[in-house]
């Protein structure tokens, strides 16, 4: 049996200048991230105490300007509501494309226009509720729950594509095997498909969630903010992006110090979501 041939110097040479390539393209990616965690740990950190997370915006401009509890508190239950519209219909648009649809004339068509959805700005949704919804005085004027509407519009297109790519690494081995055992389509669904792709459709779901956490211009245009304390979904709501974009545009040291605060407090939100779906995955493999 004849040794294998030695690679050439050419080719070792290549492969360094290759590897030097991609090595540097990840550290220039890394770059802008790292100066923005830098930049919203060095101004979002001083404005962190006990009465920043416990106290609502006083609307003291010479004194302490209160803190962001109404924000959290708000960003939370409009995020809730938007997910509890957008995670459903997202995975059954998903469901639906997989497994019944699949390359269908009607299947492509959804395709398309998720696809139209998922690369429309944000504003659009919020403009759109806002003409719909808030002008049509549907439920009042503004409030909280419109804001997630809009929101869930954002979402549910970033549901479905993730959905439809994670249910799509099911095999369809084990979907066959279901069917040969008798088993209708609705529980090889059920039963074979939901919990074989769960960590991936936690994870998505989480993504999405992620994405609406941080979209400011939906809320200008339905939920408008308030700065007191309040869980009634049918007014309106304070949130962290709203009083970010409110307070940055403030001359107010104090002001624009909360802003960072409450930007570094949404930023800490999102990693804990996604680390809350790194474990959701971990643990859906090794069970």
């Amino acid at each position: 049996m004849s040794a294998l041939p030695e690679v050439s110097a050419r080719r070792r040479r290549t492969d360094v200048l290759m590897r030097g390539l991609l090595a540097a393209g990840t550290v220039i990616a890394l770059i802008p991230l790292l100066l923005v965690i830098y930049t919203l740990l060095k101004k979002g950190l001083p404005a962190f105490s006990m009465n920043f997370f416990t106290t609502d915006p006083n609307g003291n401009f010479l004194g302490y300007p209160g803190g962001i509890r109404s924000a959290i508190v708000g960003t939370i239950l409009v995020v809730a509501l938007a997910a509890l519209i957008s995670i459903p219909i997202g995975i059954a648009v998903a469901l639906y494309l997989t497994e019944y649809g699949k390359e269908s004339r009607f299947a492509n068509l959804v395709r398309y226009f998720v696809d139209v959805m998922t690369g429309v700005p944000s504003i659009v949704f919020g403009l759109f509720v806002y003409m719909v919804l808030v002008l049509g005085h549907v439920g009042g004027g503004f409030a909280a729950w419109k804001g997630s509407v809009a929101l869930s519009l954002l979402m549910i297109p970033i549901v479905i594509r993730s959905s439809e790519v994670v249910l799509l690494l099911v095999p369809a081995s084990l979907r066959e095997a279901a069917l040969a055992l008798g088993a209708p389509r609705w529980r090889v669904v059920t039963r074979v498909v939901l919990p074989t792709s769960l960590s991936g459709l936690v994870t998505g779901s989480l993504l999405a969630i992620a994405r609406g956490a941080g979209e400011t211009a939906p809320l200008l245009f339905t939920v408008f903010g308030a700065n007191v304390l309040t869980a009634n979904l049918g007014q309106q709501m304070n949130t962290l992006p709203l009083q970010i974009f409110s307070d940055v545009q403030q001359a107010s040291n104090a002001l624009v110090t909360r802003a960072w605060g409450a930007a570094l407090t949404l930023v800490l939100m999102i990693l804990v979501l996604n680390v809350i779906a790194r474990l959701a995955s971990i643990r859906s493999r090794a069970s």
